[in-house]
C-alpha cells in the first residue's frame, strides 16, 4: 500500500495567532499543487494497494485536526484515523503513521469495498474517455490547423466545436462546449486559441477524476453541482442519440427515473457527483473472471502466438507454400484436374487438325481453333453440374465426398469454369473470324483444291459467304448473348455498384442478372446447332457436340422439373407474417408434408404476386424439430422490396405483447386480407449444416446474415430440451429415436454484430428461450451494436451505467430488449478465437460465418493461425452471401 501524496513535505502547519486559519481544498487524488487561502484546510488522501482503497478526508484548523469523512473503511479504520484528530506536530508525519498502520490492517484481508483496480471499477477507470481512437487521434497540432481553418475573426463558433476536435456527434460536442463555457464562467458562443487549448486539454486529461467531473457538468446544465430528474432525463436522451438508440431514447424518462430511484433513496430530487462516481465504479462487469491458471496459460499462449520472421527466403516460401496446399488442397486438386482435361482435350484436337489437310491452308489458326472449341464442349457441359442443387445436396449429405470434394465451392466452381468458357469462345471467335476465313478467301486455286469436298466446288467469294451461313450466324449470336450473360453477372452490375444513368440503371441490377442468365436455353440450341453445322466434319460420329452435353442437360433438365413438380405439390399455407425494424420481414409457413431438412440449410421462394419466374434463395431461421417453417428477408433489391410491400398490406401494427412494426397471424383468427400465394422449394445443402460434425462450434453472423446460424441455436435448444425430457422421464426413447444419429454439438458461441438497435427484434424469442433453458451454459451468446461507442467512451458511458443498473434489476438488457447483454463496438476477434482456445485444448472448432464479405478474410486467417500455432484446430466455413 501507498499513499498517494505530492508535496506533502511542505504542507504543514501554519504558524499562526487568534482566528487566522489555512484551509486547503482538495478534489480527488493528491497529485497536484494545493491551494490555500485563509480560512482552513482540508484533505483527502487515497491509501490503496492492489486490492483495496481507503479515503480519509481531514479537516485542518490551525492545531486542531478533524475527521470530517472515511470512505471505504470499517470500524478499526475509523478507530485508526480518530487518533489524527490530536495536536500533531507534524501533520505529514502523523499521515505517514496512519499509511503504515493501514498497510497492517489491509494485510490481514480485512477490507470489503469498492475497488479501483478490480471488475468493472478498473475498466471504468481505464475508459471513460472523451478522446477515443476515433477522435482526438491527431493531437493538438492537427485540432490548431483545423481551428485557423474554422475560426470566424478570431473565434471558433459552437457550431464548429465538434468538427474541430473531431468529434462528428454535432449535438453531444454541443453540450461537452457548454460544459466546459460553464466551468470557466464562458457565455460567448464562439472561444478563441487560448480557450480552445483550455478545452483539450481538459477533455484530453488522462484522470479519471477529471473525465468524471467534466461528464458531470455536462449533466449539471445550471452548475449548482447538482443533478436533477429532468437533467438526467436530458443526457439520457443525448447519449442515446448519439449512439442511433432510438428505442432507448424513447424511454428516457422511464430511464431517468430508475437512476434516481439508485442514487437518491432518500428522494432529494437530485444527486451529487460521488452518487455519478459509485455508480459508474459498481457496474458490474460483463466479461467473465478469468481463474489464476487460465490467467497463465493465456499468456503462454498469448506468447506462443507472437509472429516469428523467418529471414531465409527460401525456408519462408516454402512454409507458406505448404500452409497453401494444406489449407487448400480440395480445391487445388479439382482445379488442377480440370485444367489438366482442358489441356489433354485442347492439345488432342490441335495435334489431330495439324495433320489434316486444312492445315496447309489455315495454318495455326485453325488447329488453335479446334483446340478451343473442344475445350468448349467439356466446358459447357460442366457448368451445369454446380447449379444441380438437387444432386449436390445428395451427394453432401448421404455420401462422403465431402471429405474430398468442395462442394461449399460450387459457385466459386460455376464461375471459373464460366471464365474458362470466356477464354474459349475468344480464341475460337477471333481464330476462325481473324485468321481462317480471311486465309481460306486469299487461297489459290491450287491451295483450295483439297477444301472443295468441305466449303463446295466454288471458293467463297466474300467474308459475308462465312457470316450468312448456319455455321457464322449461330456462332455469332452465341458469342452475343454470352457477352450480355456475362458481363451482367459480374458483381458492380448485378449489384447496381455502379453509378450510371437512371435509363442504363434499370437495365442492371439482380433482375437483369436472372433474366440474361436464362438466355443460356437459347444458347445452349444455338451450340448444338452450330457444333452439328460444321464445315470440317461431315459424319456423325465426329460432331461430338451433343455427346459431351447429352448427360449434363439430362440431368439439369430433370433438376428443374423436380423443382417445378416439387414447389407446386408443397403448397405452403402462410402462418405469420411479420416486419420489423432494418426492413425485414419474417415469414412463417406452414411445413409441407415430408418436408425434411437440416439447420443451415436453405430454400427458394417464389411469389407470383411479386413475379411468377423468379426464385430466390433464403436461409431457414426455424429448427428441424419446429413444425413451421420460417425464413428472414432483408429488402435490398427490388424483387425483396416488392415482396415486402405486398405482405405489409395485408398485415397490421403489432400490440403492445408482439414484436415487429407489422404483424398478421393466423393462428390467431385476426380478419386478414387474402395473402399472396407462397410456394417454397428445396431444402438445398450449405456449409452450415454441417455443424454438427463438431462438438465445438463458433457462429459468427453480421446483420442479416444470422439467419442459419439462428437455426442452428434453436436445433441446439430442441436438442437440450429433448435431452432433459429424456432424463426426467417425460419422454420415452423409442426405436425411433435410437436411430437417430446423436447429436455431437455440446458446447456453441454465437456472436452477432448488428449496425441498428432494432435488429435485436428479429431473433428476441430465440435469445430469450436460450437464457432461460440454457442452466448449464452449453450455448455461449455474445450480441455487438456497433452504433453504439466503445465501452469507456464518454459518448456511451451513462449507457453502460444504465445497462447494467437495468440489468441487474429486471434482468432484460435495455439495448436489445433481450436477456443477453450487449456489447457495444466491434469484438476483438483474436481475443475470440484466443478464448476458444483456452476453452477446448486438444479440439476441432467449426466455424461458421454468413454475411458481408468483409470479414471473410480475417476470420479465415485466424482461423488457421489459431491451428497452426495451438493444437485447437478451427475449420472455416462461410455462406455465400
Amino acid at each position: 500500500m501507498e499513499i498517494e501524496e505530492h508535496q506533502l513535505e511542505s504542507w504543514s502547519e501554519t504558524g499562526s495567532s487568534g482566528s487566522r486559519s489555512t484551509r486547503v481544498g482538495f478534489s480527488g487524488p493528491m497529485s497536484g499543487p494545493l491551494v490555500s487561502n485563509k480560512k482552513s484546510s482540508k484533505k483527502s488522501a487515497r491509501f490503496k494497494d492492489e486490492e483495496e482503497l481507503v479515503e480519509i478526508t481531514l479537516d485542518v484548523r490551525d492545531d486542531v485536526v478533524s475527521v470530517q469523512n472515511i470512505r471505504g473503511g470499517d470500524p478499526e479504520t475509523a478507530l485508526l484515523a480518530s487518533r489524527l484528530e490530536k495536536r500533531p506536530s507534524s501533520l505529514s508525519v502523523r499521515l505517514r503513521q496512519v499509511s503504515q498502520e493501514l498497510k497492517r490492517m489491509t494485510s490481514s484481508k480485512k477490507f470489503d469495498r469498492v475497488d479501483r483496480s478490480k471488475s468493472g471499477a478498473a475498466r471504468a477507470l481505464r475508459g471513460f474517455k472523451f478522446m477515443t481512437k476515433n477522435v482526438g487521434t491527431e493531437g493538438w497540432s492537427q485540432v490548431e490547423k483545423r481551428f485557423h481553418e474554422l475560426a470566424v475573426e478570431g473565434k471558433l463558433p459552437r457550431t464548429r466545436f465538434g468538427q474541430c476536435i473531431g468529434m462528428h456527434e454535432k449535438e453531444f460536442a454541443g453540450e461537452l462546449f457548454d460544459a466546459l463555457s460553464r466551468r470557466r464562467g464562458i457565455t460567448s458562443a464562439s472561444i478563441t486559441k487560448d480557450e480552445l487549448l483550455e478545452f483539450w486539454e481538459q477533455i484530453t486529461d488522462q484522470s479519471f477524476d477529471s473525465r468524471l467531473q467534466t461528464f458531470f457538468d455536462m449533466v449539471d446544465k445550471n452548475a449548482d453541482g447538482r443533478i436533477t430528474q429532468e437533467e438526467v432525463q436530458e443526457i439520457i436522451a443525448l447519449s442515446a442519440s448519439a449512439n442511433k438508440l432510438s428505442k432507448l431514447q424513447e424511454r428516457s424518462d422511464e430511464y431517468a427515473a430508475l437512476i434516481m430511484e439508485e442514487l437518491d433513496p432518500d428522494n432529494l430530487g437530485y444527486i451529487e457527483l460521488h452518487n455519478l462516481e459509485m455508480l459508474l465504479l459498481q457496474a458490474p462487469a460483463q466479461s467473465t473472471h478469468i481463474t489464476t491458471d487460465s490467467r497463465v496459460m493465456s499468456q503462454m499462449l498469448s506468447q506462443k502466438l507472437v509472429l516469428t520472421k523467418e529471414y531465409n527466403p527460401i525456408k519462408r516460401g516454402f512454409r507458406a507454400l505448404a500452409y497453401f496446399v494444406e489449407d487448400n488442397w480440395k480445391r487445388i486438386w479439382v482445379i488442377a484436374l480440370w485444367l489438366a482435361i482442358c489441356a489433354a482435350l485442347f492439345t488432342w484436337k490441335f495435334i489431330q487438325y495439324k495433320h489434316r489437310a486444312v492445315f496447309d491452308v489455315m495454318g495455326y489458326c485453325v488447329t488453335a481453333a479446334k483446340g478451343a472449341a473442344e475445350t468448349l464442349k467439356f466446358n459447357m457441359a460442366l457448368i451445369l453440374l454446380p447449379v444441380c442443387r438437387n444432386t449436390i445436396t445428395w451427394l453432401r449429405s448421404k455420401t462422403k465426398l465431402g471429405m474430398a470434394v468442395p462442394f461449399d465451392d460450387n459457385i466459386n466452381f460455376h464461375k471459373v469454369i464460366a471464365f474458362g468458357i470466356a477464354i474459349g469462345v475468344g480464341i475460337h471467335a477471333i481464330c476462325h473470324l481473324t485468321c481462317d476465313f480471311p486465309r481460306l478467301l486469299h487461297a489459290t486455286d491450287e491451295e483450295y483444291e483439297p477444301m472443295k469436298p468441305f466449303f463446295g466446288e466454288d471458293r467463297p467469294n466474300d467474308y459475308w459467304w462465312f457470316v450468312k451461313g448456319t455455321e457464322g450466324w449461330t456462332g455469332i449470336t452465341i458469342v452475343v448473348l454470352m457477352a450480355i450473360a456475362y458481363t451482367l453477372a459480374q458483381p458492380w452490375f448485378r449489384r447496381n455498384r455502379l453509378n450510371l444513368p437512371k435509363p442504363l440503371k434499370k437495365l442492371t441490377g439482380f433482375n437483369a442478372f436472372w433474366y440474361s442468365h436464362h438466355l443460356f436455353v437459347i444458347v445452349y440450341a444455338l451450340f448444338i446447332v452450330h457444333g452439328y453445322c460444321l464445315y470440317l466434319s461431315k459424319e456423325w460420329y465426329k460432331k461430338t457436340t451433343w455427346m459431351y452435353l447429352a448427360i449434363p442437360m439430362i440431368l439439369y433438365a430433370c433438376e428443374r422439373l423436380l423443382r417445378a413438380f416439387r414447389s407446386g405439390y408443397k403448397s405452403v399455407k402462410i402462418l405469420k407474417v411479420a416486419v420489423y425494424p432494418g426492413n425485414v420481414l419474417a415469414l412463417h409457413v406452414s411445413k409441407p408434408q415430408g418436408f425434411k431438412y437440416s439447420s443451415g440449410q436453405y430454400i427458394f421462394v417464389n411469389c407470383s404476386d411479386v413475379s411468377p419466374f423468379q426464385w430466390h434463395p433464403f436461409s431457414i431461421t426455424s429448427a428441424p424439430g419446429d413444425d413451421y417453417v420460417s425464413v428472414h428477408i432483408r429488402t435490398l433489391g427490388d424483387w425483396t422490396s416488392q415482396l415486402k410491400n405486398v405482405f405489409a398490406k395485408a398485415c397490421q401494427p403489432a400490440s403492445g405483447n408482439q414484436s415487429g412494426l407489422l404483424r398478421a397471424d393466423m393462428l390467431q383468427g385476426n380478419n386478414i386480407p387474402r395473402m399472396p400465394k407462397l410456394l417454397i422449394d428445396g431444402p438445398y445443402g450449405a456449409p452450415a449444416q454441417d455443424y454438427k460434425d463438431y462438438e465445438v462450434i463458433l457462429l459468427v453472423g453480421l446483420g442479416i446474415g444470422a439467419t442459419p446460424l439462428i437455426s442452428i441455436l434453436k436445433d441446439v435448444l430442441n436438442n437440450m430440451k429433448q435431452q432433459k425430457d429424456l432424463e426426467e422421464g417425460m419422454v420415452e426413447s423409442g426405436v425411433k429415436n435410437n436411430k437417430r444419429k446423436p447429436f455431437a454439438t455440446n458446447r456453441a458461441y454465437f456472436y452477432w454484430v448488428t449496425r441498428e438497435q432494432g435488429s435485436f427484434e428479429w431473433f428476441k424469442g430465440v435469445m430469450d428461450d436460450v437464457a432461460e433453458y440454457d442452466k448449464d451454459g452449453i450455448i455461449e451468446l455474445h450480441n455487438y451494436c456497433t452504433s453504439v461507442y466503445e465501452e469507456g467512451d464518454a459518448r456511451s458511458a451513462l449507457i453502460t451505467m444504465l445497462q447494467s443498473l437495468h440489468h441487474a434489476k429486471s434482468g432484460v438488457d435495455i439495448v436489445s430488449g433481450t436477456r443477453v447483454k450487449t456489447h457495444f463496438a466491434r469484438p476483438n476477434w483474436r481475443s475470440v478465437f484466443k478464448h476458444t482456445a483456452l476453452k477446448h485444448p486438444g479440439k476441432r472448432v467449426g466455424v461458421f460465418y454468413c454475411g458481408a464479405h468483409t470479414l471473410v478474410g480475417e476470420l479465415k486467417r485466424l482461423s488457421l493461425h489459431f491451428s497452426r500455432k495451438t493444437n485447437t484446430k478451427f475449420d472455416f466455413h462461410k455462406e455465400n452471401f
